[in-house]
């Protein structure tokens, strides 16, 4: 979805490639037990996406990585040694004992990012797994998959690799929305800096367009500020004329979802994602932290999701209910047949301009 600005046309629109990253089958070992009589367990608390995310947020000290379990309601949160265990049940949520650090999952990643930083790959943390799951798109062939293959190998039970049958591209399209030389993107989020209305949407939208207008041709009624990509995926675009700027997202069936905040996702919280192209559609966050190598160059820190999306829905909007999560950056397949795509965190992208949602 994306944000609503303007009466008629509340969108903008612009692509980007991706790739995917591919959940993998979450693996359980034994949970921590004490050698004595336990103490009583604090019952597990029922919590809404919304609530397991701020918890999160509160368990990350010793632990391995969070996902919720949307079905029983609850947050699972990794850990490595009983203490922590103790302290993970003691706030209401489910402790798992893994074999796997945080810290030892993430040298992984990092040597895959020295030694295979190939286009056409993704890689990220998968808490329900334990692992950093690679994906290879079908261009991955020949010397670099073998080089990706030896890498992966050296890494042990800590990585899975995955492939793709699918080739990534860009997300570029034109369309009925915002416009800026020849090519479109869906608004992000609307937001506020110094006192003045702007809006964020994707990096590779701003690198391509400096004016925007309501349709193609149209007088401008924004400006890129600034832009950030490879490495992150956010712009910044400041409204140039008198044109509605609600905290909104709109949801191409009438109505609209307010927008009053944002927030870090969690793995296994139920999103949804509005663009220009296929409008609003769901699913769930499968990865954090995940890195994308495009052909124009690595971005890093994203949210990887199973949410549909195609060209032109760039730069739209990821939230749950009132709360701001991600922007469109880009993915693989389409809402037909369905994919992967993946988000730029909003939270980074308002701190790195000093701005707030509104």
């Amino acid at each position: 979805m994306k944000h609503r600005r303007i009466p008629n046309r509340r969108v903008i629109v612009a692509g980007a490639g991706a790739l995917a990253l591919a959940a993998t089958a979450t693996v359980t070992l034994a949970s921590a037990n004490a050698s004595q009589a336990p103490a009583p367990t604090p019952a597990l608390a029922k919590l809404t996406s919304a609530a397991a995310s701020t918890l999160a947020s509160h368990l990350k000290t010793d632990t391995a990585g969070a996902f919720y379990d949307a079905k029983a309601k609850k947050l699972v949160v990794n850990v490595v040694n009983k203490a922590a265990a103790r302290a993970v049940r003691a706030k209401g949520a489910e402790a798992r004992l893994v074999a796997h650090t945080f810290a030892q999952l993430d040298a992984a990643r990092q040597t895959l990012k020295s030694k295979a930083t190939i286009p056409g790959t993704s890689w990220g943390i998968d808490p329900q797994s334990n692992k950093v799951v690679v994906t290879a798109d079908r261009t991955v062939k020949g010397a670099k998959l073998d080089r990706l293959t030896k890498v992966a190998e050296s890494l042990g039970d800590k990585v899975e690799v995955r492939h793709s049958k699918g080739a990534f591209k860009p997300f570029i399209g034109g369309g009925d929305a915002i416009f800026g030389s020849g090519a479109r993107c869906s608004l992000g989020f609307n937001v506020v800096k110094d006192g003045k209305p702007y809006f964020l949407t994707a990096g590779h939208c701003g690198n391509d367009i400096k004016s925007w207008s309501d349709k193609q041709g149209g007088s401008a009624i924004a400006t890129t500020e600034d832009s950030k990509f490879p490495g992150d995926d956010f712009s910044l675009a400041k409204y140039t004329g008198d044109t509605a700027h609600p905290s909104e997202v709109d949801l191409y069936n009438g109505s609209t979802q307010k927008i009053t905040k944002a927030a870090e996702a969690t793995v296994g919280e139920k999103v949804q994602r509005s663009g220009s192209t296929t409008q609003v559609h769901d699913g769930t966050v499968k990865a954090l932290n995940a890195s994308v190598n495009y052909q124009e160059g690595t971005v890093e820190g994203l949210i990887q999701t199973d949410v549909c999306a195609e060209p032109g829905d760039s730069g739209g909007a990821l939230f749950d209910g009132e709360t701001a999560l991600g922007l469109t950056s880009g993915g693989s397949g389409d809402c037909s047949q369905g994919g992967e795509t993946f988000f730029q965190p909003v939270p980074e992208a308002l701190k790195a301009y000093g701005a707030q949602i509104g």
